[in-house]
């Protein structure tokens, strides 16, 4: 009976480490991931008052269409327009204001097997600039709340489009570190 017991309690643990491997696959609709391959070309600190052009920019963002089943069919119905991002922020020093989420357009395809190269994309707008903490960085030099001329955020971004065929599709989120002064 102990062997029997032993047996289903390790067949009941393959079971969940089987699912949970597909856990990243089903969490879009569709056959196709929508997975950002790489980002480059973000600044590592920036200053809230720079007048200079690019300055809240990524360099370039490169997403990937890749098939949920290796071996499958393909078809051009699973191109993937994209629609928009999201930034949401999070502070990582002792602070607990964070400038408001951001919903942005987007627009261009990844093929299926293929993928598409956004330039420039935006990380601040002046509707984070313009509020809580970087608005003290602005206005007084300093965050009001930590009493310190940096303001260290994590900046995530998530991307969402659909499939030609109309399917929901989102990428998991990705992050990146910067340093804002005044």
């Amino acid at each position: 009976m102990k062997n029997h017991r032993t047996a289903l309690l390790l067949l009941l643990a393959a079971a969940l480490v089987a699912a949970g491997c597909r856990s990243r696959t089903d969490r879009s609709e569709g056959t196709v991931l929508l997975t950002v391959d790489r980002i480059s070309g973000y600044p590592v600190s920036v200053s809230a008052s720079s007048t200079e052009s690019g300055a809240f920019q990524i360099g370039t963002v490169v997403l990937d269409n890749v098939r949920k089943e290796p071996n499958g069919s393909t078809s051009e119905l699973q191109t993937i327009e994209m629609r928009s991002y999201t930034i949401t922020y999070r502070r990582r020093d002792t602070g607990t204001r964070v400038p408001p989420p951001a919903v942005l357009g987007l627009a261009g395809n990844v093929p299926v097997g293929s993928q598409a190269i956004f330039n420039n994309l935006a990380f601040f707008t002046h509707d984070q600039l313009l509020s809580q903490p970087i608005k003290d960085l602005l206005d007084f030099g300093r965050d009001t709340e930590t009493g310190t001329a940096v303001v260290v955020l994590d900046v995530t971004l998530q991307f969402f489009g659909r499939t030609l065929s109309g399917d929901e599709i989102a990428s998991s989120p990705t992050t990146f570190t910067i340093d804002v002064t005044p």
